[in-house]
């Protein structure tokens, strides 16, 4: 990063950014390829293949240290296995959703996905938000309700790769790894059952991976290039954009995955579903407005701190260092809670 001028670096984060939203925005269309195995097999394919990936990454890039620290941290360990069993469900519910005819429920999952994170961050880390969060938590919950009526039953696929992935960034969140070190780590924890399963499967008969071509078998190896890949661009778009960008940015896989299930797929959109979609990129919309705004709020408020420093006398840097702070005129953390 260091050789590159700001705005270059600033680009190179956007188009990785687009790359990264991009392939997972597209990534329905790669699931239906690996038929007919099934959701379970495509599933331990990916986990095992992605560990592999990853490993050779590693080697290349020889980042290995982070490693034996892990191992000598029983918690973060467990935080990781934690991480592991989440995403677990994660996947394989989006793989089977997208392989059974439920593209459009899935997309559904991860457009609520910013308002179930901030409804457990206000239930489990008692996180304060600003009126407009609670109007989008609100007109969030109200599009789940028109949906559970329109559909007869709750939408569980979209609840579910909701809270998955919600409960996933929350405790990824606390382990604090990197990219490829958590990816990692959370395939090395699956690997073996995810091994097992496929050895299982082989002797049975039933492994698709041995049954149906060498073409077959290269498309399921690729799992592992395709569940990476676009970590890897995402982690080189996280140090180079700000945040608010990045939030703006995760909605392109929604929208992408929307829209190939309407007109790639042709599942159908009653009223009832439009109506509560609709709801739902109205909660987005107020998210979006209320975490813009703050951001640039906070950017001219730090912007005319810096003016200040800068135009102080010494005198006047003195005194400030001599009046006690106020606690009361601090930000909390709650304050700063991003989109």
């Amino acid at each position: 990063m260091s050789g590159r001028p700001k705005g270059d670096q600033h680009h190179i984060g956007l188009l990785n950014g687009f790359a990264a939203y991009g392939m997972w925005g597209l990534v329905p269309l790669f699931w239906p390829l690996l038929k007919p195995a099934g959701a379970a097999e495509i599933l331990a394919h990916r986990m095992v293949w992605s560990l592999a990936f990853v490993a050779v990454a590693l080697l290349v890039i020889r980042r290995w240290a982070w490693a034996g620290e892990l191992l000598r941290q029983p918690r973060k360990l467990g935080l990781v296995t934690i991480a592991a069993a989440f995403i677990t469900v994660n996947w394989g519910v989006y793989i089977w959703a997208v392989n059974s005819g439920h593209v459009v429920e899935a997309s559904l999952g991860y457009f609520i996905n910013p308002l179930v994170t901030i409804a457990m961050g206000v239930l489990l880390l008692k996180e304060r938000l600003r009126p407009a969060q609670w109007a989008a938590v609100g007109v969030g919950l109200a599009a789940v309700v028109v949906l559970a009526v329109g559909y007869g039953q709750p939408p569980w696929i979209s609840l579910t790769l909701a809270f998955s992935f919600a409960t996933y960034g929350l405790v990824k969140k606390k382990v604090n790894l990197g990219g490829i070190e958590s990816l990692a780590a959370e395939t090395a924890i699956q690997f073996f059952p995810a091994l097992a399963y496929l050895l299982w499967l082989n002797a049975h008969g039933t492994l698709s991976f041995a049954q149906e071509g060498a073409g077959h078998a290269t498309l399921l190896a690729s799992t592992g290039i395709v569940t990476a890949l676009p970590l890897v661009c995402f982690g080189a778009a996280a140090i180079r954009v700000p945040l608010s960008t990045l939030g703006l940015l995760q909605y392109l896989a929604p929208v992408f995955q929307f829209l190939l299930g309407i007109l790639y797929f042709h599942e159908s959109m009653p009223p009832a579903r439009w109506a509560g979609f609709a709801l739902v990129w109205l909660a987005l919309a107020l998210l979006t407005t209320d975490a813009w705004r703050t951001a640039h709020r906070d950017r001219a408020t730090a912007a005319a701190l810096r003016r200040n420093s800068a135009a102080a006398t010494p005198a006047d840097a003195a005194r400030a260092a001599a009046t006690p702070a106020d606690p009361a005129g601090a930000a909390s953390p709650a304050d700063t809670v991003e989109a």
